[in-house]
């Protein structure tokens, strides 16, 4: 009966997270003052390739996946699908949400709406990203990247692990910025996720949803 309540808690906050988390990328989209880093790099990569978003996001979902699976040293079956399976409802709910935000005219509004809009947005992502990280059921590839890193490498350290999950998006939005001479969807909302989403998350560790544990396996 525990174990039964425990897992249901978890798909609970699984669930939660997810709308959470595209509702907060989405989000820090519609304001055009740069996304999420990872968002980011994908974008500037699409339009260096001339590959769809949608279809670069994928590609890098399977990129991250495997890279994931180096990290860990060995092959775990049940990590490898579900990182591969959390990119279908995330891609689709945020193509709604932000039509929603579109809808509700969110890239017209004023400047320093936008700039708040945008570290709403963002802090959303932070929060459940913590709370897909505790369930540990399923996770997007990224996120199950700073999730190996933090547990396996760096004694769960919240902001350092954030900051080196980041060097493959900053290094591709450096590579791009070199080979086409410009950005894309970069902007303050991606310093300020690249300087602050770790710390937000920790601090979501301890203060958001506090009756969902850690649930480490590694």
């Amino acid at each position: 009966m525990a174990k039964t309540k425990d897992l249901n808690q978890r798909l609970y906050y699984l669930g939660l997270s997810l709308i959470i988390n595209s509702a907060g990328n989405a989000l820090a989209i519609s304001t055009n003052l740069g996304s999420a880093v990872w968002t980011a790099s994908a974008v500037n990569l699409s339009n260096l390739t001339a590959v769809s978003l949608g279809t670069t996001l994928f590609i890098y979902g399977v990129v991250v996946t495997l890279l994931n699976q180096l990290l860990l040293g060995t092959f775990d079956r049940r990590r490898f699908f579900s990182n591969l399976i959390f990119t279908v409802p995330f891609s689709y709910l945020i193509a709604l949400f932000q039509f929603i935000f579109k809808e509700l005219g969110v890239p017209t509004y004023d400047f320093a709406i936008r700039i708040c809009l945008d570290v709403l947005g963002l802090f959303m992502v932070a929060v459940a990203v913590s709370l897909y990280s505790r369930a540990n059921l399923f996770m997007h590839p990224n996120d199950d990247l700073t999730y190996i890193i933090r547990f396996k490498y760096i004694h769960g350290n919240p902001v350092l692990s954030q900051w080196v999950s980041y060097l493959p998006p900053v290094l591709v939005i450096l590579t791009c910025y070199w080979l086409a001479g410009k950005t894309y969807a970069v902007g303050f909302g991606t310093i300020f996720a690249l300087l602050f989403q770790g710390a937000m998350m920790g601090w979501a560790d301890t203060h958001a949803f506090t009756k969902l544990k850690h649930h480490i396996d590694l």
